[in-house]
Formats: structure tokens, sequence, C-alpha cells
């Protein structure tokens, strides 16, 4: 379910950075991505009691939207029951079931961390790069839908050049470009998550405590 970039509601934390933007072709992407998803969870769930939870939102039926599904259904191929994922392409979360979605995903688990992915539209020179951060997203924006903002923490990747048509641009957009971006948002979150659970570990083993996930 796409939305636009202008949407991306994000926290203010004037000590750190709180949004990183890379390429799919950068060296160092599904790093750079994975260490900034290890700081925010640890941030963002000190005391190591929410479930985090990944939601990726979007539908197989339109090649640019598909980012949300393919990152979902990567994840549970890569990693099997790493965290709780809603929308992958055998079951995708877009605008007809979203709000039904998040609930069912509130009445799961108490005070769940939501990972919200979304593909979106942007400028020619912005096309191919991954956005992530502390703040919300406001699916549908992109194509003037009105849904509720999701997540506390966001990935999101431009697939195609946003302004007009939108929705034939989102038809056009070549699947070997989203699959890539898919692949390298999948593998930041895994290597994130679980780097985020180690330091947890390391902190209880001894016995400085710290911050969870």
């Amino acid at each position: 379910m796409l939305f636009s970039q202008k949407f991306i509601k994000t926290a203010p934390m004037p000590l750190m950075r709180q949004e990183l933007r890379v390429f799919i072709h950068d060296q160092h992407a599904v790093q750079d991505l994975a260490d900034m998803l290890a700081k925010l969870l640890q941030e963002l769930n000190p005391s190591s009691n929410r479930q985090t939870v990944l939601l990726a939102v979007g539908t197989d039926r339109s090649t640019g939207d598909s980012l949300g599904p393919l990152v979902g259904t990567r994840v549970k191929e890569l990693a099997p029951g790493l965290l709780p994922i809603y929308g992958t392409l055998e079951e995708p979360v877009h605008a007809v079931n979203l709000k039904e979605k998040v609930q069912e995903i509130k009445d799961s688990f108490s005070h769940p961390l939501i990972i919200a992915v979304d593909a979106c539209l942007g400028q020619l020179q912005s096309v191919g790069s991954i956005n992530m951060g502390r703040g919300s997203l406001q699916p549908g924006t992109g194509v003037n839908k009105v849904l509720p903002p999701v997540g506390e923490i966001f990935f999101s990747g431009v697939v195609n050049i946003g302004g007009y048509l939108e929705y034939l641009v989102l038809q056009n957009t070549r699947l070997s470009h989203v699959m890539k971006m898919a692949d390298c948002i999948a593998r930041a979150l895994i290597a994130g998550y679980i780097l985020a659970r180690n330091r947890i570990e390391n902190h209880e083993k001894t016995g400085e405590g710290g911050p969870g996930c």
C-alpha cells in the first residue's frame, strides 16, 4: 500500500540521528540498516517486554506495491519463527484489511513494537533508495487513500518515480528491482533483530541488565 515520502512521521530525537538512507547497490547497505535497527529496537524496548512485530504493507497484484509482501515472505523464508509477520505474498496486508490486521496485532500482543514496511514513489535520484528510522508510515497517501499511520520503526523503499499516473507507474515497475530491495530490507531486519537480541543476552550474562528488543 503505497505512501508518499512526505507523510513519514518521525519522532524528534536531538541527540542522535533517527533516519537513515541507503541505496541497494551500496556495499554496506544491509549492515548499516541492521545497525540502525538494532539501536532503535533497544531505545524503544528498554525493558525487553514488548513483542516486535513486522507489518509489511502492500499487494501482490501490483509489481511496485509488492515490496512489503516480498519483504514479509523473504523474512519468513530466511528466518522462520524469528518474529510475528503480518503481510506476505500469500496473505498480504493492504488497503482493504489494514485496519483489521492492525487491530489483530493489538489484540494478540500487549503494547507491540511494530516495524512497518511499505513502498513509495519519489524523485528520480531517489529511486533505488531505502529509508528507515524511528516513526510511522501513512499507507495509501501516495495513491490518495486515507488510512491510519502504522509502526514505530519504518522501512520504505523508493521503487519508482512519483508525481503522475501513480497506478500506471506501479504496474510498470521492474520486478527484479523490487526483489533486490526486498532482499536487502529482509536481511537487514533479520540481522538487526538478532543483533539487538544478542546484546540483551550479553548484558544478562554479565549482570548489567540493558535494553531489549
